[in-house]
């Protein structure tokens, strides 16, 4: 039987800083995530900090942690956001390179001495007395803790939407996390659902890059992390990201669809994040506005692939492709 001090279920971001912390503090700690290679996959857009969350991003590396260490390595543009207001407002952010991202983060968990990564499936959390005494996998079978943090993001019985079809995964692509949600209902713990949306991705060699408004980083980019050495940042080439708006015709194809927005029918009933709703909600809520505004992010210097941040959707797919 194996025991470690404490189990961490997921290698996205807060698993990372909860897995490095407790190392630091002395502990043998267990990831343990479906695919080690996924470490720190950026499931949206992929990108750290902006309003608001740069600060945080800047409050975690002050006490130690691993976030802005990893986006240093692997930013293509950094820009401060919010320049033209009080410097109260100002917002570090940078666009990352998706697939650098991960490859680092797993660099960097992989070298800390009393991490083990286990790449396994989680079915069960296990408790005795109201106290945690391990947890169950496909792979191992019982793992013995006293403590375990759950950090699953978008996985735990995770459903995916477009238009009237849904399909079950963490995300695309990746199998959801059966098992743990049920497990803790067994303990008296109560069950919900968030909304996040995600919009369709877009070729580089289908966009008219000349009609676009270019949004290039700063001249002088400041690293996210303290212990950055500025000689050597930034570590990658800078690119730049771009601007566009919606339209009335891209807004009447969109409501065309509206009767089979899972958003608008009640497939959807989880609550979504405020400072990222949806296309559909933005023209169904502000329905005076002619336009929205869109960013055309880059996902890294390798890729082919450009996020259009702003364009976050549940429609179904023709609809999407028409617009």
């Amino acid at each position: 039987m194996r025991s470690f001090d404490l189990i961490v279920i997921g290698g996205g971001h807060a698993g990372i800083e909860s897995a490095f912390t407790a190392e630091e503090m002395g502990c043998s700690v267990a990831l343990i995530t479906m695919d080690k290679y996924a470490m720190g996959r950026m499931s949206c857009n992929p990108a750290i900090g902006g309003t608001a969350k740069g600060h945080l991003v800047r409050e975690i590396d002050a006490l130690g942690g691993a976030m802005g260490k990893i986006a240093d390595k692997t930013g293509i543009q950094f820009r401060m956001l919010n320049k033209s207001k009080g410097p109260a407002v100002w917002s570090p952010r940078c666009q990352s390179d998706r697939n650098l991202y991960s490859a680092e983060a797993l660099k960097f968990i992989s070298s800390v001495k009393n991490i083990e990564i286990l790449e396994d499936y989680v079915v069960e959390i296990l408790a005795e007395n109201h106290a945690i005494h391990g947890i169950k996998t496909q792979k191992e079978g019982f793992i013995k803790s006293s403590a375990v943090i759950l950090s699953s993001g978008t996985f735990l019985n995770g459903l995916m939407h477009t238009g009237l079809k849904s399909t079950t995964g963490g995300r695309f692509g990746e199998k959801p996390a059966m098992g743990i949600t049920e497990s803790l209902e067994k303990l008296g713990f109560e069950s919900g659902r968030l909304k996040t949306g995600t919009p369709p991705r877009l070729r580089k060699d289908s966009i008219n890059w000349d009609i676009l408004e270019e949004q290039a980083g700063d001249e002088n980019p400041q690293p996210f992390s303290h212990f950055t050495p500025k000689n050597k940042f930034p570590y990658l080439p800078q690119v730049s990201c771009f601007i566009t708006h919606t339209d009335e015709n891209v807004h009447r194809i969109l409501e065309k669809g509206f009767d089979r927005s899972p958003m608008f029918t009640g497939l959807i009933k989880g609550v979504g994040p405020r400072y990222c709703p949806s296309i559909e909600d933005k023209i169904a809520r502000f329905k005076d506005k002619k336009q929205h505004q869109l960013f055309l992010e880059p996902e890294g210097l390798e890729s082919d692939i450009i996020y259009l941040n702003g364009f976050s959707t549940s429609l179904p797919a023709d609809i999407q492709s028409e617009a």
